[in-house]
């Protein structure tokens, strides 16, 4: 089907959303054309549209557009694409934004009057870029969503804006041409193929559609997660950067006994990043670290090792005898990673794949741990790579390529240790969504707050719903202990104590584990071994933004699990409805978080109950 005209009705939702006619754009030196067939000055230039609607999925559809020039010689520098105005109904319009700043932004974001915000999806500082090429806008009664159907990561912009003079909030796809491209008579520009979206509800519906049409037509597999993948961790992370192997050992006793599965090894075991194999700390070097790891297997717990790929700092060995791997920006200048004081290594370079094999073997076989804790900000994307050695006919192809690096990874590392557990920390970043199937444990990637392990866990439950979800330490949640708010939407539990000091050379923390922490993290790794929620199904039952107190509900072993949080009232008193329970039953209700859990019943009928608590309410709901 073949129109060059766009018209959505998006009634049956309720959202004012009122795409304009050829609201496409493409902007040449010589005009900036926003209607088609565009003429001026000897210009021609016709816009070929095809919308199609996806069969079984309401709402979708899929958009692909061409523009052929008629006229004379054009020189192309943007197009834009699916802008589309919503009308703001309230004084704020919610919406999901995932691109990646040095901000650390939340995904999602109320948008209100003056709200102006690019979404670039490469690189926005020296270590931050990527995301997801979704931009999503929502209010109380439905919403709509664009973003792209490419194979790869594409460099666009999502721009979302209020206009402050008719009160509506506008959204676009924009694509910037790394060169302006010259377009002779007869010559055709080809776009990305896009999408619009139509949905009830929030971001996770929008998120769940992109990524089944990915996963259907587009050639994204996910990874499966191994059982191991949902087990509780402990990292030795608490201990720092100059931690020493006597500290982790030391620890090992009481992780095993509070029934932590995972024990990692975090940064600070290595000469620097780029030369990986130990430092001064472990003088006996590859017998040291498998004297670690054989102490943690001896009490049945599995290791990880805390891994920052793709940088080396200027100093290593590695970079004075190997140069060639270093990725060389269109200056001719290596790409700079502010965090790690290194420099990015090529993504795309044989050289590079050669060294990381190399290490991989290191790491698991003759250090012989079980799973990888990769880490870095730097690891959502990066500059185009102008390095002759790493064989590109386009340096663009890059940071479009970057995940494949990471697939890699997994396939070597599955291959040494069958079972292992492969996790991809972004940190602070939007995840690059093509480095999701990856992996086969997300990471909540040092949140700034226990919304951000909620929303998060939301977004990845949408988008891969059977990969384990790793909530990061409780001690990067409000007040550092909110274990409730990684248990009860369905994460893996995690933290980072020390036992029995915290490192007198570490200046962070207070990490130690006193008496009144430990009774603490007894209580919720026993909440979550006998409920097992992060094996559960995330139910979308709840509106972002506009149910209040903020729910969640996992499905498990024929109960469901409702979680409602708050976090700017000191308490909540009133009303909750339990949303998804069968009307023609009746149920019991067990607050089975409580130190004394009180047990009431419910009738799916009319299932809105009282409830009178602070920070978090979890709830679980079985058939009488």
């Amino acid at each position: 089907m073949k129109k060059s005209l766009i018209f959505l009705s998006f009634a049956a939702l309720m959202v004012a959303c009122a795409p304009k006619q050829d609201t496409d754009r493409l902007v040449c030196a010589e005009a900036d054309m926003q209607s088609f067939p565009y003429y001026e000055n000897g210009l021609h230039v016709i816009k070929h549209q095809t919308v199609t609607p996806v069969e079984g999925v309401e709402g979708l559809e899929v958009i692909e557009t061409y523009f052929v020039n008629e006229g004379k010689p054009v020189t192309v520098k943007a197009y834009e694409l699916c802008r589309t105005e919503v009308e703001a109904n309230d004084s704020v319009v919610w919406s999901l934004q995932p691109s990646s700043s040095n901000a650390r932004l939340d995904w999602v974001l109320p948008v209100t009057e003056g709200f102006e915000k690019e979404n670039y999806l490469g690189m926005n500082n020296s270590d931050y870029g990527g995301g997801i090429p979704v931009v999503d806008l929502w209010q109380r009664d439905g919403g709509v969503a664009i973003g792209l159907f490419e194979p790869v990561l594409r460099m666009i912009s999502m721009p979302v804006e209020w206009k402050r003079y008719d009160n509506k909030v506008s959204m676009a796809l924009r694509y910037e041409l790394p060169e302006p491209m010259e377009l002779a008579t007869g010559d055709t520009l080809r776009c990305f193929k896009a999408f619009r979206y139509t949905h009830k509800g929030d971001y996770f519906n929008a998120l769940r559609t992109f990524s089944e049409y990915m996963q259907g037509h587009e050639g994204v597999e996910m990874k499966p997660s191994e059982p191991e993948a949902f087990e509780p961790v402990w990292c030795a992370w608490g201990y720092g950067r100059p931690f020493k192997m006597n500290m982790v050992l030391g620890t090992l006793d009481k992780v095993a006994e509070l029934g932590f599965t995972w024990v990692d090894v975090d940064d600070g075991y290595q000469i620097a990043e780029g030369d990986w194999n130990t430092n001064e700390l472990f003088p006996g070097g590859d017998a040291d670290m498998r004297h670690i790891t054989d102490e943690i297997h001896k009490r049945g717990m599995k290791a990880k090792l805390w891994w920052a790929p793709l940088a080396a700092d200027p100093d290593t060995k590695l970079v004075k005898e190997h140069p060639e791997m270093l990725l060389l920006t269109d200056e001719w200048a290596h790409e700079y990673i502010t965090w790690w004081d290194s420099w990015y290594l090529s993504p795309v370079n044989p050289a590079v794949d050669a060294y990381t094999t190399d290490l991989l073997k290191m790491f698991l076989e003759r250090w012989n741990f079980d799973g990888l804790k990769i880490d870095g900000q730097h690891l959502n994307c990066c500059l185009p790579d102008y390095n002759e050695t790493s064989g590109l006919n386009n340096a663009w192809d890059a940071p479009a390529l970057m995940p494949t690096y990471f697939g890699k990874v997994y396939e070597q590392a599955r291959a040494m240790k069958p079972d292992a557990v492969i996790q991809v920390c972004p940190c602070g970043c939007a995840v690059n969504y093509f480095l999701i199937p990856q992996i086969n444990q997300a990471v909540a990637s040092d949140p700034m707050s226990s919304c951000q392990v909620r929303m998060k866990r939301k977004a990845y439950a949408a988008m891969a719903p059977g990969l384990a979800y790793y909530g990061d330490h409780v001690e990067l949640t409000d007040n550092g202990n909110d274990f409730a708010s990684q248990i009860g939407t369905g994460s893996v539990i995690g933290t980072k104590f020390t036992y029995p000091e915290d490192n007198p050379d570490w200046t962070e923390g207070p990490f130690k584990l006193t008496p009144e922490k430990e009774a603490l993290i007894k209580k919720w790794v026993k909440i979550y071994k006998e409920n097992n929620l992060a094996r559960g199904e995330y139910m979308n039952l709840y509106t972002w933004g506009y149910d209040y107190p903020e729910a969640h509900v996992i499905r498990q072993n024929d109960a469901m699990y409702y979680a409602f949080y708050i976090d700017n009232d000191p308490a909540y008193e009133g009303m909750l409805e339990l949303r998804g329970l069968d009307a023609s039953k009746i149920y019991k209700a067990i607050e089975y978080t409580a130190d004394e859990p009180r047990e009431f019943e419910v009738s799916g009928a009319n299932p809105v109950i009282e409830a009178n608590f602070e920070r978090s309410y979890l709830l679980k709901v079985v058939e009488q």
